[in-house]
Formats: structure tokens, C-alpha cells, sequence
């Protein structure tokens, strides 16, 4: 699968190694040295992915992970968060703001290959899938559209993911383990805590409408998503 692949990455080393590795891998890489460089870039050509590092020159990653997540035009651009920080809290701190993986430096270019493969993989539309129907929620995966009664719900690419498997196993408990093997692959190495962040972030989306009720919280077990 061939890609547009933007690198946002102030250090030109590591820009470059990341270039050539992807382009070996048939994917084509443009690589920026600032967020601001990056949205010049996007105003003129949205990316299948955006591999971002956390410290920047002027806004940080972070801050502009934010800034994509909030922008309808590149809120479902998938996000690989790239940074030398390795505590479990700066982890967490990424995937809050929108991050759907999470690779630190020194970095294997075969591990971040594989990282893109996958984060490829999950944003591909199922469009073979009809859409779910499940206690007022409507999911769409072949628009990647989801509605709560007749109010759109802005979700990104892994609640999304998240979503649609609650939805295909309601009233089941379901636990941190099996969500993170069907939701972000059984080959991705992250921690289960990061469930709960998106599980956060998910019922944030559905509050408006009263539909974050449906995700019920098992202690001892994980989530359940309530069909009424």
C-alpha cells in the first residue's frame, strides 16, 4: 500500500533516514521542519498519514496534534507521535490529544515501518461493511461517519475503530486486552491504559447527546457497550 507520508521532524538526520526508509517501502515522503510548514503544506495536499515529532521549533507537536484533531479537514489523518520522551505519562499525554501510535527515539526504522503498515491498514474505509445500528448510534464505515440520533459525531480515526467494535459486540464485556488486540492490532506493543484514554475521549463525543451512558465500565473486567 503506497502512501503520501508527511514527516514533520526539525532534526534533518532523522528526517531523512525516515524518507529514504518509507520510499524503500514504496510510500512517498514529504518531510517539513516545523507544524507551521506542515499546514502550508496541508492547505495545499492532505497526507494518508502524518508522522509527528513532539518537540518543534515555534508550536509543539503536541500543541498541533490539537490544532489537526480540531480542523474537520485533517481530523481523520491517522498520527504516529515521534519523541525521545519514554514515561508512560508523556505516552498517555499523546494519545489524549489524538495520537493513534507512539514510537520513541532511537527508533527502529523496521518497528516504524511496521507501525505505518498498520496505522494504514486500520484508516482504510471497511466499505464492504454496511452500516451499525445499535440504541440510537448510527456508524457508517464506508463514510467513516457516525451519528447520534440525527446529530454528527466527530470521532477520530481509532474512537471511530473503537466504536464500531462496541457496536458489533453489545452487552458483552469486553476487556483492556481484547479491545487493544482488535482495535489496534494484536502486533502493536502499547499499554492498556491507553484504552481508557480513548474511552475517555469517546464518551466526551457521545456526551452531548446522552449516549456516552452506553459504554459501561466493569471493574475487574473492562467495558460494556449497553444495546438500550
Amino acid at each position: 500500500m503506497s502512501a503520501r507520508i508527511l514527516i514533520v521532524e526539525d532534526e534533518p538526520a532523522i528526517r531523512e533516514l525516515l524518507g529514504v526508509n518509507l520510499r524503500h517501502a514504496g510510500h512517498l515522503p514529504t518531510g517539513v521542519e516545523s507544524a507551521e510548514a506542515a499546514q502550508a503544506h496541508l492547505d495545499v495536499m492532505i497526507p494518508d498519514l502524518i508522522i509527528l515529532d513532539w518537540m518543534l521549533p515555534g508550536q509543539s507537536g503536541i500543541d498541533y496534534a490539537k490544532r489537526l484533531r480540531a480542523d474537520p479537514r485533517t481530523r481523520e489523518i491517522p498520527i504516529l507521535m515521534l519523541t525521545a520522551r519514554a514515561q508512560e505519562g508523556d505516552k498517555l499525554q499523546g494519545f489524549d490529544v489524538g495520537a493513534d501510535d507512539y514510537v520513541t527515539k532511537p527508533f527502529s526504522p523496521r518497528e516504524l515501518l511496521a507501525r505505518v503498515r498498520a496505522l494504514l491498514r486500520r484508516a482504510a474505509p471497511e466499505t464492504a461493511e454496511d452500516p451499525v445500528e445499535v440504541a440510537g448510534i448510527r456508524l457508517e464505515p464506508a463514510t467513516l461517519r457516525v451519528f447520534a440520533g440525527d446529530t454528527p459525531v466527530s470521532l477520530s480515526p481509532t474512537e471511530f475503530r473503537l466504536l464500531h467494535f462496541f457496536m458489533k459486540h453489545p452487552d458483552r464485556v469486553l476487556s483492556r486486552s481484547r479491545l487493544l488486540d482488535n482495535v489496534w492490532g494484536d502486533h502493536v506493543y502499547i499499554e492498556e491504559r491507553t484504552v481508557d484514554v480513548h474511552i475517555r475521549r469517546l464518551r466526551l463525543a457521545l456526551q452531548p447527546t446522552g449516549h456516552d451512558r452506553l459504554i459501561e465500565t466493569v471493574r475487574g473486567g473492562g467495558y460494556r457497550f449497553l444495546p438500550a
